[in-house]
């Protein structure tokens, strides 16, 4: 069983905790939101023990309900409030914020050192096999033209940190990225690979932010097998398409 501790619980925070609740090997213990919301939280029926996003909540909580992980989708300040106890308790840690500065991503290397850690900014299984599908026929036919397309809700303002992680991947650059905003669409993307007489189309959609949960659930049960060190969520997929053909 993996004891888990949520932090944030927005739109994507409550689809994951809905998901993991009915995991058989996954036992949520608690949330952290932000220190107002979690006041609010006493009225929303919520099963588990909701505390503020503070340090010292965070402390007193991991002492009184240990757990083995933490399954953060809620802001890039969160992880200086928690990443010392994931340094000091080993925990392990799956994160799923897109929007990290690079400062950060040196402290998740610095905690990786003691502790597993997975990064990613998006941990739905589709999109990593997306990834993975996009690399294998990039690497097959370099030569082919390449477009990304990603659409996202009317009121989501930046450039999806999914389609940068796909350009990136593919060693292409951001302006081959196409970005609609409409209704309220939860996320799609597309890579288009264009060859002489013929294209491929690769395209993922997030349906429902439960597939969100579906992916931390996949995440934490890989991460749990592995040494400590930073991974990102197609590492942990590798793992398995490798072993599930016996490489």
């Amino acid at each position: 069983m993996i004891r888990v501790g949520l932090v944030g619980y927005g739109k994507a925070g409550r689809a994951v905790a809905s998901v993991l609740r009915t995991e058989p090997d996954i036992d949520l213990r608690w949330i952290a939101r932000r220190e107002t919301a979690a006041v609010e939280g006493a009225a929303e029926n919520i099963p588990e023990p909701v505390i503020g996003l503070t340090a010292a909540a965070l402390e007193q909580t991991l002492d009184q309900f240990p757990v083995d992980a933490l399954v953060d989708f809620s802001a890039p300040s969160a992880l200086r409030i928690y990443g010392e106890q994931v340094r000091r308790r080993q925990l392990m840690l799956v994160s799923a914020i897109s929007a990290y500065a690079q400062s950060d991503h040196d402290y998740l290397a610095e905690l990786a050192g003691s502790a597993r850690v997975m990064s990613s900014p998006n941990i739905t299984l589709g999109i990593n096999f997306l990834i993975l599908a996009a690399r294998l026929l990039r690497g097959i036919a370099p030569f082919a033209d390449i477009e990304i397309i990603e659409q996202h809700f009317r009121d989501k303002p930046e450039i999806s940190g999914t389609a940068r992680k796909i350009a990136d991947s593919l060693q292409v650059n951001d302006d081959r990225i196409t970005s609609l905003r409409l209704g309220g669409i939860v996320g799609q993307h597309e890579v288009i690979f264009g060859f002489p007489h013929q294209t491929v189309r690769i395209t993922h959609d997030s349906i429902r932010r439960e597939a969100f949960g579906t992916g931390a659930a996949f995440a934490l049960r890989e991460l749990d097998r592995c040494p400590s060190g930073l991974y990102s969520f197609d590492d942990l997929l590798m793992h398995k398409v490798r072993s599930n053909l016996g490489c």
